[in-house]
């Protein structure tokens, strides 16, 4: 009996990549980022991710490159370990396990055996008390070793990263908190603390925010909340000591970083602008406007080539060191509020939700990567607190993925409500969507649900939509002909509004098959015809104000369900007009799957949410998982996988055909597995490779393991067997040696032999005697022309054209050539596999 993988939640994508600075590789080939309790290794040439660091059970907290080793990379975590990595090969090389939560890590070159770090106090991070400690890490063999040896640095300082840096050639360190910078000389072992008044006579706001040291000279860099930015020298005297200032910024500096020479400094804020500094003067400035949102983190390449910036919108941006940008990498966006849900596109399976402020953006789960934004609102957004802006609520799409439906309100008092819906056609062309109609103040009031017929593309009918109100009214949309004698053309527009004793319209949803509508208005449900639009019947049991409706689907169809605020889970039969059954459920989130009976809903309790999954004519659910996760599941929805997935377990079926994805209220989006943790990495990211595992490069697969195996078959079937082909059209030798690329492959006359002794053909069917005569034949200096006549005639007869590579056709050979292939051929090429 197969044993029964329990039913595990991980977390699917969609980590904060601008947690951390992000760090280049030694030869800016690859950017390193810290993403959740992963680190992340991009190609930045290509913004592909190559590997995911995986092994911290908490946030990780800060990645340095090893000083003595730059293809080893560091990583601190809130788990209180810290890990040795090869992130080209992806392989976790030792763990040091400290003990208190590390919320920042720093390496220096001359420190081979030491690392430091900043740890709470008394190992709480609640606490506003933070110290810099070095801590010695044991060179052991063992795989995970314990690093209890720290040395206090600086007592009483920042939790931020950005708030402490090393100084040149890492003779000092400088830490700023509040109105006051630090400086830690490590030779004379002292501190020099210089403050600053809290405001000055022209209301400047002198706290600190961030500090960078200048990698040549001794000169400190810090940002403050005002904007400005003061660059600090000769500091090694407590009174003789200058600053000067820099001011472009006309809010929080959010960091700071000097090129790898110390010619620039960067500087970064909420205007979403890199500036660069030249030579420290502020006549010298260059500007990297429009990056979307604020800047977090600011980096520099080791070679000088690349710099990098963070953003809280969740995307890193690769910048030339010319300030041009290179790439991309755009996570998933979140936001303070996920109004819209979660959505899938029906064309791409994407999991579209709302993304930067007014946009829609179209997100890859297997990747972990955004695919577009769409640009609902289409206005400027101006960073300013307390300006109430057009915010983007509700999504919807049509079954077929050709129709968008969007709502965008903006409320600046409470009887102040500007409403607009907008209809969005799918374009072939451009593969986009295009605004088709535009309505103003689709209802009086907010507007609390919209869904289309699914039916409507299917059976060639008219596109059909429907909203709901607050202003207790149920509106159906239809697309009509709007075309005139000067341009054809098609709009939305109403063709029928309902109520129900004016309560407000809360809830709707059409049938698996389009015929019914049903819509909730407060305590009540009501079911209409969708063909008349009448009332066919009302359900109302328990009481309870309606907060989730949907259908049953498939084989329960009949069903209609709905969850209450007052903690009641009901099925309604259809057929009956009564009540089926009803479950005391605190349910949160209620979804069904597209492609089966399956529905999951999942209640809140005092501490923990629980998912159960049932079918509606059974009230017994057939799954439970208990404590899914500690916050509150605020959306969840079923996403179809593009190949069902073989699941051993009976119990877990119900994740065969769809992947039930949900996020909570901190944003964390999370799914459900049944493999391991070790069968979910991938081949990369495994600690342990056996030979099997080797990535098949091109050397390998043209001049070892095939020619190998080529070489072992032929001498397994002498006298006895078939010898086999190796020139079918699809030769992996052929392949990889035309896709190689020309620089890294040996010269054209050590491969010219080999590649066409790949293309030649053995006869098949060969009796034993027949191989045992060639082979004694090959081995004579001459040959007869006329046997080599015969044996060449019955070798084009076996001979199938179709078996050459490519579309290669047949040509007459003079004999001199034949000749001359055949001896090719008799060469031995059996020390080449040693290579």
């Amino acid at each position: 009996m197969v044993a029964q993988q329990p039913l595990r939640v991980v977390r699917c994508g969609g980590s904060k990549l601008s947690g951390a600075r992000a760090a280049f590789s030694a030869d800016a080939k690859y950017l390193l980022c810290a993403s959740g309790d992963y680190v992340k290794v991009y190609s930045t040439a290509t913004e592909e991710c190559v590997h995911i660091l995986q092994g911290h059970t908490n946030l990780v907290t800060g990645i340095q490159l090893n000083p003595q080793n730059h293809m080893q990379l560091y990583s601190c975590s809130l788990d209180g370990t810290i890990k040795l990595w090869d992130f080209t090969d992806g392989i976790l090389i030792k763990t040091f396990v400290v003990g208190y939560k590390l919320f920042a890590f720093y390496t220096l070159a001359g420190s081979e055996d030491s690392v430091f770090i900043i740890i709470p106090k008394k190992n709480e991070d609640s606490l506003d008390s933070f110290q810099l400690v070095s801590v010695k890490l044991p060179k052991t063999p063992d795989q995970e070793v314990e690093a209890k040896e720290l040395s206090l640095i600086l007592d009483d300082i920042g939790q931020s990263p950005k708030c402490t840096a090393f100084g040149r050639e890492g003779e000092y360190v400088a830490s700023v908190r509040g109105l006051h910078l630090l400086v830690y000389f490590f030779k004379k072992k002292k501190v020099n603390r210089f403050p600053l008044s809290a405001t000055s006579r022209k209301g400047a706001n002198n706290y600190f925010t961030c500090v960078a040291c200048h990698p040549k000279e001794d000169c400190i860099a810090s940002g403050h909340k005002d904007g400005k930015i003061r660059l600090w020298r000769n500091f090694n005297h407590k009174r003789e000591y200058t600053f000067s200032t820099l001011h472009w910024h006309h809010d929080v500096v959010m960091d700071l970083a000097f090129s790898v020479e110390g010619t620039s400094l960067l500087s970064g804020g909420v205007e979403s602008v890199l500036v660069q500094w030249r030579d420290g003067s502020d006549c010298k400035k260059e500007f990297l406007p429009r990056l979307g949102s604020t800047i977090e983190h600011i980096s520099a390449s080791p070679d000088g080539t690349f710099y990098c910036t963070s953003h809280t919108e969740n995307k890193i941006t690769i910048i030339h060191s010319n300030l041009s940008v290179s790439a991309v990498i755009q996570g998933l966006v979140k936001g303070s509020d996920v109004k819209t849900g979660l959505v899938v596109d029906p064309r791409t399976k994407a999991l579209v939700l709302n993304g930067k402020p007014g946009h829609l953006q179209f997100y890859c789960l297997q990747t972990d990567k955004q695919l577009y934004n769409l640009d609902i609102v289409q206005q400027e957004y101006i960073h300013q607190i307390g300006l109430n802006q057009v915010d983007l609520v509700k999504v919807a799409f049509s079954a077929q993925g050709s129709w968008l439906a969007t709502v965008e309100q903006r409320e600046e008092k409470e009887t102040e409500l500007e409403l607009q819906m907008k209809l969005w056609n799918y374009d072939e062309q451009t593969q986009s969507f295009t605004l088709n109609t535009r309505i103003n103040n689709p209802h009086e009031d907010h507007v609390t649900a919209l869904c289309f017929r699914d039916t409507d593309e299917l059976e060639d009918g008219t596109p059909t939509l429907v909203t709901a109100g607050n202003d207790g009214r149920f509106k159906v949309w239809v697309l009509v002909d709007d075309s005139d004698s000067e341009k054809q053309s098609m709009g939305w527009s109403c063709d029928f509004v309902g109520s129900y004793h004016n309560y407000p319209a809360t809830n709707c949803c059409f049938s698996e098959d389009g015929s019914l509508l049903a819509v909730s208005f407060e305590e009540t449900v009501t079911v209409w015809n969708s063909d008349t639009w009448d009332l066919i019947c009302t359900f109302c049991h328990p009481p309870g104000r309606i907060q989730n409706l949907c259908f049953g689907r498939l084989s329960c169809s009949k069903y209609l369900l709905g969850t209450t605020d007052n903690g009641f889970l009901c099925c309604w039969n259809l057929l009956s007009c009564a009540l089926e059954w009803s479950a005391q459920l605190n349910v949160m989130v209620l979804q069904p799957d597209s492609l089966s009976e399956n529905i999951a809903a999942v209640s809140r309790l005092l501490e923990g949410s629980d998912l159960f999954v049932f079918k509606p004519n059974e009230p017994r659910p057939f799954c439970i998982q208990r404590n899914v996760c500690r916050e509150r599941v605020q959306w969840a929805v079923f996403i179809p996988r593009d190949v069902p997935e073989s699941i051993g377990s009976e119990k877990h079926q119900w994740l065969s055909r769809s992947q039930l994805y949900f996020l909570t209220e901190t944003q964390d989006l999370l799914t459900f597995s049944t493999k391991s943790t070790e069968e979910r990495l991938t081949p990369s990211s495994k600690q342990l490779a056996v030979e099997e595992s080797l990535p098949m490069t091109p050397f390998y697969l043209l001049l070892g393991k095939h020619r190998h195996q080529q070489r072992s078959k032929e001498n397994a079937d002498l006298g006895t067997a078939v010898v086999q082909s190796h020139l079918a059209q699809d030769s992996p030798a052929i392949k990889e040696l035309l896709h190689t690329p020309a620089h890294v492959l040996p010269s054209a006359s050590f491969l010219c032999s080999i590649f066409i002794n790949s293309m030649l053909i053995s006869k098949e069917n060969k009796s034993a005697g027949e191989v045992v005569d060639e082979v004694e034949m090959d081995s004579e200096k001459a040959e007869d022309e006329s046997d080599e006549d015969l044996e060449l005639t019955e070798m084009e007869q076996d001979i199938n054209p179709t078996e050459f590579l490519g579309e290669i056709t047949q040509t007459k050979l003079s004999k001199s050539q034949e000749k001359q292939l055949r001896k090719i051929r008799r060469m031995d090429y059996s020390w080449v596999a040693a290579l």
